[in-house]
């Protein structure tokens, strides 16, 4: 993370996401279901902006396959701000997926070093693995509040981390 040279601005930045993180801790549906519009949102520009560059493209199978990709981020970014619940029950679930086969890369990585953060890199694995496994095995039910808790949480740390982080170096 870039850690901005003011420190009132560093203190001020950092007190936003400390409110946004309390916000999303106490609110996880509301935080989920903003987080997948605001994700459908991203997904409809990145449509756009592939669609927008089928002119740069040098021959007919490039413009097909970047049109293609074009569509589908329109069409998937408009299903998640049209569906924002539902899109967040399945999100859920890719999540947990996606953190499963993370913490299952990350043991492997940890049984095939030998570095001296190995047991740190062992430790994250199992914490992985188990909370994907967690959000798996408790799925649909854990769509109300599990992103919006994990939001909280990231945006609780990223905030601490700002605030603890060294200054940077002045330049001269």
């Amino acid at each position: 993370m870039s850690v901005p040279a003011s420190p009132t601005l560093r203190w001020v930045t950092a007190g936003l996401l400390l409110v946004a993180a309390v916000l999303s801790l106490a609110l996880p549906f509301v935080s989920a279901t903003l987080l997948t519009i605001a994700l459908g949102g991203v997904a409809v520009a990145a449509g756009i902006s592939q669609l927008l560059r089928l002119t740069s493209a040098d021959d007919t199978r490039s413009k097909v396959f970047r049109a293609i990709s074009g569509v589908l981020y329109v069409v998937g970014g408009i299903g998640l701000v049209v569906f924002p619940v539902a899109s967040t029950v399945s999100l859920t679930l890719f999540i947990g997926v996606l953190l499963a086969v993370e913490g299952v890369m990350e043991l492997a990585g940890a049984a095939a070093g030998a570095g001296p953060a190995r047991g740190l890199v062992l430790l994250d694995g199992i914490v992985t693995v188990v909370l994907g496994g967690m959000l798996i095995a408790e799925w649909p039910s854990d769509s109300i509040w599990a992103i919006g808790t994990l939001l909280g949480f990231g945006l609780a740390f990223s905030a601490f981390n700002l605030i603890t982080a060294a200054p940077p170096a002045a330049e001269g």
